[in-house]
């Protein structure tokens, strides 16, 4: 009796196998990203340092569906989270970030300005807040720069596997310059315009994923949000702390509210539908 009919089978079923094992856990294709909820505004920052892990990790915890942060360039390209030009705010140091390298960031306390608890943080690159973050949360990130700054933090999410959860608030030159490096990239347009029709207008037109809208809440965002979800573009909206202000939005059909207060926020999400996350890693 001859064997080869035996060994071509188990090397039908190993590749079988290696195809499955090859393909079928691949984060975007198994992992459930939240359709609404609440955007933790650089993490839990009514409680923790605004921009660091420890208020990442806060966020995490109490279940947020989104968290917002900022990117920026310091002296020696390295990507680093920072909201400011400048340090001078949030930490013992002083001067703009771009004319810091990193080894003189990473030296500063980030944490002390906000309690002494949080005394001895450090200001996180960008992979190091990946690091930390779930793969079934939103991740909005708010690049502050142009296009060289739209290359670099790209080219890192699909290198970390983030591609299928994150998305860059952008300007148009940091849009360019994402794009150029993944005509897929997900991302947020920033050029509001007056913030009515031609904002909407404009982000439907470039083929963005989210829009941010803000300021005054107005009877119009309603028929925004309509427009905007007939072309698959979620609705963003900064900022309010006030669960009034929540209930108009969602019912106006905004889909993610951005919120300082993200513990405060979610204790109301129930009123609204949503559960906290439970966050996959």
């Amino acid at each position: 009796m001859s064997c080869i009919p035996l060994l071509s089978g188990i090397k039908t079923i190993l590749a079988i196998a290696w195809l499955l094992s090859a393909t079928c856990w691949l984060p975007a294709q198994v992992i459930e990203l939240p359709q609404r909820g609440f955007c933790a505004h650089r993490g839990a920052m009514a409680t923790h340092p605004e921009n660091t892990l420890p208020a990442f990790l806060e966020a995490i915890r109490v279940g947020a569906h989104m968290i917002e942060f900022d990117v920026q360039f310091t002296k020696d390209s390295a990507l680093v989270l920072m909201h400011d030009a400048g340090v001078d705010r949030t930490t013992n140091g002083s001067g703009a970030v771009a004319d810091l390298t990193l080894a003189e960031l990473k030296q500063l306390d980030a944490g002390s300005w906000k309690d002494v608890a949080f005394a001895g943080t450090q200001i996180p690159t960008l992979e190091e807040a990946l690091e930390v973050m779930p793969r079934n949360i939103w991740l909005n990130i708010h690049l502050r720069g142009g296009k060289e700054l739209g290359k670099r933090v790209a080219r890192l999410l699909e290198a970390k596997g983030r591609a299928h959860q994150a998305f860059l608030a952008v300007q148009e030159a940091a849009r360019i310059g994402a794009r150029t490096e993944s005509e897929s990239v997900l991302v947020c347009n920033m050029e509001r315009q007056t913030g009515g029709a031609d904002y909407v207008a404009a982000t439907i037109a470039m083929d963005a994923d989210f829009i941010q809208l803000r300021g005054a809440v107005r009877p119009d965002f309603r028929d925004y949000a309509r427009v905007l979800h007939e072309k698959g573009i979620r609705v963003n909206y900064f900022g309010t702390d006030d669960p009034a202000v929540f209930r108009v939005l969602f019912a106006q059909g905004i889909d993610f509210p951005l919120v300082n207060d993200i513990a405060a926020a979610l204790e109301t999400a129930a009123d609204f539908g949503l559960q906290p996350v439970q966050p996959v890693y």
